[in-house]
């Protein structure tokens, strides 16, 4: 097996072979994308044998941008035989995988490929069984083995593979599945909902999302994202010139400020603990705004979208992305940073910017160490 295949967003498979190709030569692995406009997908083919089994060990997943799956596969299976599609699929994971935890059969996020998903659901119990029968899965599963992948492009169509369970998205066809909260102001909740599950692993949830935390959502009209906020009990300063929804308003946790997101500067001298901001502008524009609270202190952690231009698109997301963290590391703040385009995404990207305060051998933040000291010496009194 010499290829991986790379889930992605229908009409951005132009920026994931961009990305996956630049990725794999920083490793030394060199190979071709296949690209099939708005399939919903992206083969690599590797000249070497074993290279795509070194990019599923070895190529970060969380750093791939435009990619919600990575999956080594081999040749396209074509035309299964409707009597017994079960046999050449196990026949290709033979002797390439054994005992692995999972199985997952998943289609393509296309209009196209949405009538297969009926078909995976039923195919998914006489192949997981099959597959137990040859070892090639556990009976049980298991969260730390390798999974198996096998993915329909197409009826009687599919690539075989396998995933690491450590180096791959945890999500079904890498699409988390959430549902819209009926009380919520507007259904862009789901985008910062999305990017808490992606970026901060769940047992970090209760320290790094608590209760009392004090929180900035900039561009905050209607309010999608400062209820999300509001939902985890913290105190969120919602900042547009627009309105705020009454049901948020009424809680007493929200304060409205009716100014602009680029001018607006916090409350607090010794800062919030998130930012959040989906403003349409420029992705230049909310880089810059963002640099800005992280090197002035005013933040410990953001999530931000970049409005995605029509073209070159992966060249202006690389650029901001490389800018922002120049722009953190003059300024000797270590920070973080990860970005993904969710499935909650459209025309844009979602990024995670995590400061790390005191770090950096041989500095210390004040602000930082003076936050530590006032909540040492409220805790004593």
């Amino acid at each position: 097996m010499n290829k991986l295949a790379l889930y992605c967003r229908p009409g951005f498979e132009k920026e994931c072979a961009a990305e996956i190709t630049e990725k794999a030569a920083a490793l030394e692995v060199f190979g071709f994308p296949r690209v099939k406009e708005n399939s919903g997908y992206v083969t690599f083919e590797c000249y070497q044998h074993e290279d795509a089994d070194k990019l599923a060990k070895n190529l970060p997943f969380r750093e791939l941008i435009f990619a919600r799956q990575m999956i080594v596969v081999g040749e396209l299976l074509k035309d299964l035989p409707t009597d017994d599609r079960v046999s050449p699929i196990v026949g290709m994971l033979m002797n390439v995988i054994d005992g692995a935890g999972e199985l997952r059969v998943e289609v393509p996020d296309t209009n196209e490929s949405k009538e297969l998903m009926k078909f995976c659901r039923k195919f998914t119990v006489p192949l997981r069984a099959a597959l137990r029968e040859q070892k090639i899965l556990l009976k049980n599963e298991n969260a730390h083995r390798p999974v198996v992948h096998v993915f329909f492009i197409a009826p009687g169509c599919c690539y075989v593979g396998y995933s690491y369970s450590n180096n791959n998205s945890p999500f079904y066809m890498g699409i988390p599945r959430l549902k819209f909260p009926s009380d919520a102001p507007s259904r862009s909740t789901l985008k910062l909902e999305e990017a808490l599950h992606v970026f901060i692993p769940h047992d970090e949830w209760d320290e790094r999302l608590a209760g009392g935390m004090k929180a900035v959502d900039l561009g905050a009209c209607p309010g999608g994202w400062t209820y999300q906020l509001v939902k985890r009990s913290m105190w969120v300063h919602s900042v547009d010139n627009g309105p705020m929804a009454p049901s948020l308003m009424d809680t007493g946790q929200v304060t409205h400020h009716k100014a602009d997101g680029f001018k607006f500067e916090p409350p607090h001298t010794n800062g919030v603990d998130w930012l959040v901001c989906d403003m349409v502008e420029k992705p230049a524009k909310v880089s810059s705004l963002v640099a800005r609270w992280l090197v002035n202190g005013w933040c410990r952690e953001a999530i931000f979208n970049l409005k995605l231009p029509m073209k070159k698109r992966y060249e202006e997301v690389s650029q901001n992305l490389s800018i922002l963290a120049q722009t953190l590391k003059d300024n000797g703040i270590n920070a973080q940073i990860a970005a993904k385009q969710l499935y909650h995404d459209r025309e844009e990207i979602t990024v995670h910017v995590r400061r790390m305060w005191g770090a950096i051998p041989g500095r210390r933040d004040e602000r930082e160490l003076n936050r530590r000291m006032q909540l040492k010496n409220s805790n004593n009194s």
